[in-house]
């Protein structure tokens, strides 16, 4: 009798089929790498978060790069200073080997040292207030969509005028009355402080909206259904089940906030309202410019493309990541 062929295992048989045929298996593949592969084909959107990336580490290592310059953002260059015009001497605002964007008029200090200490000022507020407002949005959107009926009337009402609710002249009126003092922070950290508290709370309502959007469509979903029918509760339909599916909306919608966030700390500090002096700003520092527009242009130019590049980044970034988490809505 002939011996029985031994058995191959089915994971080696699959293999040697794929030998044989010089076919590839097909991977599966997360949702997260599915995205990432839509992002890195988009070269605008890569270019905005190279320059995202940059920006950020720039504001981290702004005392470490104004030492290597041998330059202070608060140091008085009088020298460099025409004593008649009171603007710097030399073209192009004073821009030299030792000051690589010149001099600010009448004080003379370092422009580049300044931008780069005003880019943590911006950045701070405009990542911190959003967070404020992602998570209050997140919170009381999800809440809305999924109870619906009186709390949905409730919040909806809130959001509705907080909309309508002149933010701006808010914002203005308020900053100007805070103590010099409080909770420990003086001074430009008072400011800082109220700044991030009340244009996230003033934020919270636009994406909120969305997320009570979505939850609306999420929460008849099959598998909401079927967690209800196993016995979970309503929590945990809220955080297990729903919010796992809403952070590709608030992911994009969070890129998309922090550049109108920038926008406003800039104009807070234009007006007057933002941090206080020595302190940089890029707002504060176009105030400061106007006077000198025609005789030192260089010192508005510099400050407004500062402002440009890291909001046009922003946006182009977040373009990009709404493209690719949400490949139906793309271009």
């Amino acid at each position: 009798m002939h011996e029985p062929a031994a058995e191959v295992a089915p994971g080696a048989a699959e293999e040697a089929a794929v030998a044989a045929t010089g076919v590839k298996a097909v991977q599966g593949r997360s949702l997260g790498r599915i995205a990432w592969e839509r992002l890195k084909r988009d070269k605008l959107a890569l270019t905005g978060g190279i320059v995202v990336l940059l920006l950020i580490v720039i504001a981290l290592l702004a005392p470490l790069i104004t030492n290597l310059v041998g330059q202070d953002p608060d140091v008085y260059h009088q020298d460099l200073i025409d004593p008649l015009f009171s603007t710097p001497k030399g073209s192009m605002g004073g821009i030299s080997g030792d000051h690589l964007l010149g001099v600010e008029p009448v004080n003379g200090r370092d422009i580049f040292a300044r931008i780069l200490y005003g880019a943590r000022i911006s950045l701070l507020v405009g990542f911190l207030s959003a967070v404020v407002a992602v998570v209050l949005g997140t919170i009381l959107g999800i809440l809305a969509g999924f109870f619906g009926g009186w709390v949905d009337s409730l919040i909806s009402r809130v959001m509705d005028g907080l909309l309508a609710f002149p933010q701006l002249l808010f914002i203005i009126a308020l900053v100007s009355v805070m103590p010099n003092q409080m909770l420990g922070l003086t001074g430009t950290g008072v400011r800082v402080f109220v700044m991030i508290l009340v244009i996230g709370f003033f934020g919270w309502p636009y994406i909120g909206r969305v997320v009570r959007g979505q939850t609306l469509s999420l929460r008849e979903r099959e598998y909401v259904e079927a967690a209800r029918s196993l016995g979970a509760g309503q929590f945990y339909i809220l955080f297990k089940e729903l919010l796992p599916n809403l952070v590709a909306p608030i992911i994009v919608y969070t890129t998309m906030m922090i550049p109108t966030n920038i926008l406003t700390e800039a104009a807070l500090s234009f007006l007057g309202v933002g941090v206080k002096p020595p302190t940089s700003s890029w707002g504060q520092m176009l105030s400061s410019a106007i006077d000198y527009y025609d005789s030192d242009p260089m010192y508005m130019v510099i400050p407004g493309v500062a402002i440009f590049i890291t909001v046009l980044a922003f946006n182009l970034f977040g373009d990009g990541v709404r493209d690719a988490l949400d490949p139906k809505g793309s271009r």
